[in-house]
């Protein structure tokens, strides 16, 4: 059947996203480990005695909605905002209509949903703390970004903080499903899908992103009802249509993936290039100072350790002078981590050395190197033996460290450059045992 590239979306109706927004907590896909029968914010609703709270997670795993269904389900007034255009001056507005109505209501405080709470700038953040702390307001925020960086300290201490998962393929199975039998335009066409794979690869665990996908594939086939959905359509269609697939930011997580692999692979002009479009499509310049800081001490580490300090200091230089300046210091940074040699030792010598705490978490600490600041653990031998190392020539002494049933593990590796080829002699020296020459 031939297939017109051409998008002809109804414009009569919402786009398929917000006609399959669930409106009941049954309906809702994913996070069963928030929601599912006898998990904490299932209780929390089912209870009515709801607190302030956070949802961090990725876009598209149903924050929005969650914020919607509780409303609902508990009646209570609802009042959403975007941290993105709104400001002090309509959060107070929220909190007036609050104390006027919502808590004579009989139903409890009056819900503020905002999304994008990271966005707030701290005089933001600090005019929500009188309304949560007095109970004005059920605050509920919505982010994509770490709380801990982005919410101010009273304010994160006032709020629970629930981490939402990207979707399973299972649910975007009982999604995509869903979606075909029961929407208003798609149960009335003959809809196959011979592959499902694509639809999924796109979607990336968004579920939004799903929904779009799958709707400009449908309209692509104008007129038809008779449709088979494969892989390659999916890849073709997308590919034709990138800027309504891509029409909300989505393409957010392919850059910064392509930036950090680009810095990575040693590539500068890569990584500047992808700073580039990142900046141009208005990117959080924090977001990416953060970036740079992990890439500084995971991909670069212990090659250059003055990568992780210029990392440093490009974050704060970027958090004081913002755009549009902030591009200056945040490609010189750029340049230098992906021009600088490079070692993930760090990072793989604290992952092995967490699989062995999980292994076995109680391991016992020698004796010697214990703290004994009572008579009784003296007593009990703790600190006894210990040799001080600067009483040593060069200021090292053979003693053991680590817990007997670890005794010669190395869980640092130093891997081929310059400055670690120093370490591993230095070490080699000292712990034969660990590192053979």
């Amino acid at each position: 059947m031939a297939r017109d590239g051409n998008i002809n979306l109804s414009a009569s109706l919402p786009p398929l996203p917000e006609r399959m927004r669930p409106a009941t907590l049954d309906q809702y896909v994913g996070q069963s480990h928030l929601v599912g029968e006898g998990c904490i914010l299932r209780n929390m609703i089912e209870s009515g005695n709801l607190s302030s709270f956070i949802l961090w997670g990725p876009p598209g795993v149903g924050k929005t909605t969650l914020a919607n269904i509780i409303a609902k389900t508990l009646d209570r007034e609802f009042y959403t905002l975007s941290a993105v255009t709104a400001g002090v001056k309509e959060v107070r507005e929220v909190f007036e209509k609050a104390r006027s109505g919502g808590l004579f209501s009989g139903k409890g405080a009056p819900i503020l949903f905002i999304d994008e709470i990271h966005r707030f700038n701290k005089a933001q953040q600090d005019a929500l703390l009188g309304a949560v702390e007095a109970g004005t307001i059920v605050l509920i925020g919505a982010t994509t970004e770490n709380p801990s960086f982005e919410v101010i300290t009273p304010l994160l201490s006032r709020c629970q903080v629930f981490v939402l998962r990207p979707l399973e393929k299972e649910d975007l199975s009982i999604l995509l499903d869903r979606a075909l039998s029961t929407d208003i335009i798609l149960k009335d066409k003959h809809i196959q899908v011979a592959e499902n794979e694509a639809l999924f690869r796109y979607s990336g665990g968004d579920a939004r992103k799903l929904l779009n996908v799958l709707e400009i594939v449908v309209d692509s086939y104008v007129g038809a009802n008779d449709i088979t959905i494969d892989n390659a359509a999916v890849t073709s269609c997308i590919q034709e249509n990138m800027a309504i697939y891509d029409k909300d930011g989505e393409m957010h997580y392919d850059l910064i993936s392509a930036f950090i692999k680009s810095i990575r692979g040693s590539d500068p002009n890569a990584a500047i290039y992808y700073l580039a479009r990142m900046l141009d499509g208005g990117e959080d310049v924090k977001f990416i100072a953060r970036r740079l800081c992990i890439s500084a001490s995971e991909d670069i580490g212990l090659a250059n350790p003055n990568a992780l300090l210029l990392a440093d200091a490009t974050f704060a230089i970027v958090d004081r002078i913002g755009m549009p300046e902030a591009r200056i210091p945040l490609a010189e940074c750029t340049i230098y981590l992906a021009s600088s040699p490079k070692s993930n030792s760090a990072y793989m010598a604290i992952d092995t050395a967490l699989e062995a705490v999980k292994s076995d978490p109680t391991a016992a600490v020698p004796l010697p190197i214990r703290n004994a600041p009572t008579k009784l653990m003296k007593e009990l031998g703790y600190s006894d033996g210990y040799k001080y190392a600067h009483d040593y020539p060069g200021n090292f002494v053979d003693q053991e460290f680590l817990p007997e049933s670890l005794s010669g593990t190395a869980f640092y590796e130093p891997q081929k450059n310059r400055h670690e080829d120093g370490l591993r002699a230095y070490l080699e020296a000292c712990w034969p045992k660990y590192y053979k020459k």
